[in-house]
């Protein structure tokens, strides 16, 4: 079975399916925030939709940040550090890359098991 969370236009906000959650590249609700903001906002847009699957940022198994600047990588990782559950941390990439809203700082996507 799948089921589709946070359905858009063009995309579902999580899509879980074999004991996995899917969560599209998430983004920042107020694109007027800093970095550090941005990923805050995300990042509790990431645990809204966990929860909504019947699981939890503890069992994130990977982790993908786009940067649209490299050097916002220590204000994503202030609220990151902050967010982070230091016994759960899953595998990480963070990359550079430009974002389709040149006001975007950051987007989030991942994958996580559903607790049980």
């Amino acid at each position: 079975m799948i089921q589709r969370l946070a359905e858009e236009g063009r995309l579902s906000g999580a899509v879980v399916h074999g004991g996995l959650v899917y969560l599209a590249g998430q983004v920042a609700d107020d694109a007027t925030l800093d970095a550090e903001g941005q990923t805050a906002d995300i990042l509790r847009q990431i645990d809204a939709l966990l929860a909504e699957a019947g699981t939890s940022k503890k069992n994130l198994l990977s982790v993908q940040i786009i940067l649209a600047d490299i050097r916002d990588a220590p204000a994503m990782n202030r609220a990151w550090d902050a967010w982070l559950d230091p016994t759960a941390k899953p595998a990480r990439m963070t990359i550079q890359a430009p974002l389709v809203d040149p006001a975007w700082r950051v987007e989030i996507t991942g994958i996580a098991a559903i607790a049980g």
